[in-house]
């Protein structure tokens, strides 16, 4: 097992809101990218319908988790909430308390690691 901790999160995408998500989208891989070397995959899709969206984010540690859940709630919440509307959250790994705690709002259902590796 390893100290990565996981996410996929499922949206719907709000009503006319499709322009802006695919900015937003854009603009948050960029700044994840450039300032968060904890985040191992940040990994958006779309349905073929593109009314759903999927998120699988994995960090390197629950502590590089929290630097990115800071720099969401300080950046891009606000813009995050106003295009999507999330319906499920499947949270993998050994999450710290911290990180589950961070989590509660968007009511994850947490995975504990049973068997398999990582690489």
């Amino acid at each position: 097992m390893s100290d990565h901790v996981y996410w996929i999160i499922e949206a719907n995408v709000r009503d006319g809101k499709l322009q802006e998500l695919k900015t937003l989208m854009q603009e948050m891989s960029s700044a994840t990218m450039e300032d968060e070397p904890g985040a191992l995959n940040y990994e958006w899709s779309l349905s073929e319908d593109e009314t759903i969206c999927h998120i699988f984010e994995r960090y390197a540690s629950s502590d590089a988790a929290m630097i990115h859940m800071g720099n969401f709630g300080s950046k891009f919440a606000k813009q995050f909430m106003g295009v999507l509307k999330p319906f499920r959250c499947t949270l993998y790994g050994e999450p710290s308390d911290a990180v589950c705690d961070a989590m509660k709002p968007m009511g994850y259902v947490a995975m504990k690691s049973a068997a398999g590796f990582s690489r």
